[in-house]
């Protein structure tokens, strides 16, 4: 695991759209994991400038709010749509975000993993991390889910997440995640922190122990992973 501590937010959205920049040049045909959340909002903004080209491009999102529509200003589609998608040249058929409106969330779940399958897995996902270490919706708990799955959200992540809502009782309660056996089968991760506020769980990432009461440990185990966070998330 890597570290690269930066100054402040923008230099550590620069540093993470550096790395999508490189990956997109190297494949233009590469599958980018997308993260939604306050963290990867400035590396999306520098993405939009740096006309980049898409066109051959697909993402797969992390996660999605259940239920919720799409063009609730609050769904991850819509997220996804405003920050990145609209305003670059990418195939709106190319981008994949789970669907909020599934009647079936757990026949939503397993489409979900096959289309991971299909595009032969993720070459670069990006990963926000939680107050409480999780990753996606992947909370912490006794035990935690390999695939995508329907989760419940726990108090703290409802918590964090009512700024984007009007009240915290409009937050949904649950959401639609991909589990961590496709998140850690990617074959690159870069995880963004930022703030005094996240440095509990990205110093959980300093030492040797794993444990799912931290999800985000869990990527202790794998090969090529570059933490990007700010000198607030890395000192506290």
């Amino acid at each position: 695991m890597k570290f690269i501590v930066c100054e402040n937010y923008d230099e550590m959205s620069a540093k993470a759209a550096e790395f999508i920049k490189k990956e997109i040049e190297n494949d233009p045909h590469c599958v980018l994991g997308l993260a939604t959340g306050s963290s990867p909002v400035g590396m999306y903004e520098k993405l939009a400038g740096m006309c980049l080209d898409f066109s051959s491009v697909t993402t797969v999102n992390l996660d999605e709010y259940y239920p919720i529509s799409p063009e609730n200003e609050n769904s991850y589609r819509y997220f996804m749509n405003k920050n990145l998608f609209d305003r670059v040249n990418i195939k709106k058929e190319n981008t994949h975000v789970p669907d909020g409106t599934a009647p079936d969330p757990d026949a939503e779940c397993a489409r979900y993993d096959a289309l991971i399958r299909e595009l032969c897995g993720i070459d670069l996902q990006v990963l926000g991390i939680g107050k409480n270490g999780h990753i996606g919706f992947n909370e912490p708990s006794d035990s935690l889910v390999a695939d995508t799955h329907v989760t419940a959200l726990s108090e703290s992540t409802i918590k964090a997440n009512s700024r984007f809502f009007k009240s915290e009782s409009d937050v949904p309660k649950r959401a639609l995640t991909m589990g961590m056996a496709s998140i850690i089968e990617s074959r690159k991760i870069i995880l963004l922190a930022s703030g005094k506020s996240k440095h509990a769980a990205i110093s959980a990432l300093f030492d040797g122990k794993i444990t799912p009461m931290i999800p985000a440990t869990f990527l202790k185990i794998h090969r090529d992973v570059t933490v990007i966070c700010d000198k607030e998330a890395y000192e506290g």
